[in-house]
């Protein structure tokens, strides 16, 4: 059972594509689009992760940032991102502890699911039911975009 609106975003703190250590307090002050997918270069979470990436430039200049995660490691997301020209970072939740924070935990994948955190750091926004080649621009519908 996914978190639910109202709820405070649990805290988190990981690496990056690029190895950098990433905490969700980094993001104060901005809407968070934390999008959950099973595993990289795979047909659904490519096309989500297109998704975001087509319509990237929409989200710039909201204070909106985007953050992947999966239970890949950073080595997977670095070729990930390198294939298929990401913008945006993806997150290594290699010990499943986001995951579980954020009750997305499949069995060792995450469950499809986003959530949008508010510049409070309450969740504003759940995803359960996702249309990965239409998700970020449906995303962006929601926000009154």
């Amino acid at each position: 059972m996914a978190l639910t609106v109202g709820t405070p975003a649990p805290a988190f703190t990981t690496k990056d594509t690029q190895g950098h250590t990433v905490s969700l307090s980094d993001f104060a002050g901005k809407t968070v689009i934390l999008y959950f997918y099973p595993k990289d270069d795979t047909p659904g979470c490519t096309k989500e992760a297109c998704s975001f990436r087509d319509n990237y430039s929409a989200y710039q200049g909201k204070d909106i940032v985007v953050l992947g995660v999966s239970g890949d490691d950073e080595a997977s997301h670095q070729k990930f991102t390198e294939k298929f020209n990401l913008p945006f970072p993806l997150l290594a939740d290699v010990n499943k502890s986001i995951m579980t924070a954020y009750d997305v935990d499949g069995g060792g994948y995450a469950k499809r699911v986003t959530y949008v955190i508010d510049s409070t750091g309450t969740i504003s926004h759940v995803y359960t039911s996702v249309k990965t080649d239409t998700h970020a621009t449906d995303i962006l519908k929601d926000l009154g975009y």
